[in-house]
């Protein structure tokens, strides 16, 4: 994560959790403009957008958490009430079920939700470690909030972007292709896997991953930034 954006989220959170919401959506929307790769982002911009009464926006921040993370439980919850709240009561009883159920474990097991919540603190570790650019040990804590929570494909992303700067580029390729696998239609991923690629010296791959993104998402900006970062050069090259 840079700096910049790493500031924004630190701002939203901190506002977020004092509950002044005005301030928080004008940092948190700002970051998931940036990087959609964020479940909890768009979890607090769903509580901020139901406190203000904008229920259709709410739920589909709330939906767009749980695509990012399918075990984000207090996201889950939140599109329960809010589909209680706009009369959707079938659709909030799936989902409260779900969530429910999801939290059921073997005796002595720790609850999914509590689980969620320490390897969150583990990745919030990991970025800090990351924006000053100690990647090992960031790596370690991913790791650790993966061996928690392996569903996460957020921090899955997170730890193969420091696999990367790392120099470790079969490991980071190896945790982006799980992220694909996990969680398909999940573009940032994509994007990312894309960027190892070409970090690792292989530009052709990374070119065939970013137009194969712009062939499931034709307005993905990102890829498209990337695809012309990546010619641009080879252009220069020629003409030199």
């Amino acid at each position: 994560m840079d700096e910049p954006l790493k500031q924004l989220l630190t701002l939203g959170r901190g506002y977020f959790d004092k509950k002044q919401y005005a301030q928080a959506e004008q940092y948190l929307s700002q970051v998931a403009e940036q990087n959609q790769s964020f479940a909890d982002v768009y979890n607090m911009l769903g509580v901020i957008y139901h406190d203000q009464g904008q229920f259709a926006r709410a739920q589909r921040a709330f939906e767009s958490a749980l695509r990012i993370n399918p075990a984000y439980t207090e996201a889950a919850l939140n599109l329960a009430v809010i589909y209680n709240d706009m009369g959707k009561y079938a659709e909030a009883k799936e989902v409260y079920q779900k969530a429910l159920a999801r939290q059921k474990n073997a005796p002595g097991e720790m609850d999914p939700f509590v689980k969620g919540k320490i390897a969150n603190m583990y990745a919030d570790i990991g970025h800090v470690f990351a924006s000053n650019g100690a990647w090992e040990q960031a790596i370690e804590e991913y790791q650790r909030a993966l061996a928690l929570c392996p569903q996460f494909v957020d921090i899955r992303i997170k730890l193969g972007d420091a696999l990367r700067d790392a120099g470790r580029h079969p490991e980071a390729l190896k945790e982006f292709e799980r992220a694909i696998e996990q969680n398909p239609g999940f573009m940032p991923g994509r994007i990312h896997y894309g960027i190892a690629l070409y970090s690792a010296g292989q530009r052709a791959e990374a070119v065939q991953v970013w137009e194969d993104v712009l062939g499931r998402d034709p307005n993905n900006k990102s890829a498209r930034m990337y695809l012309n970062l990546v010619k641009e050069p080879a252009k220069g090259e020629q003409a030199g």
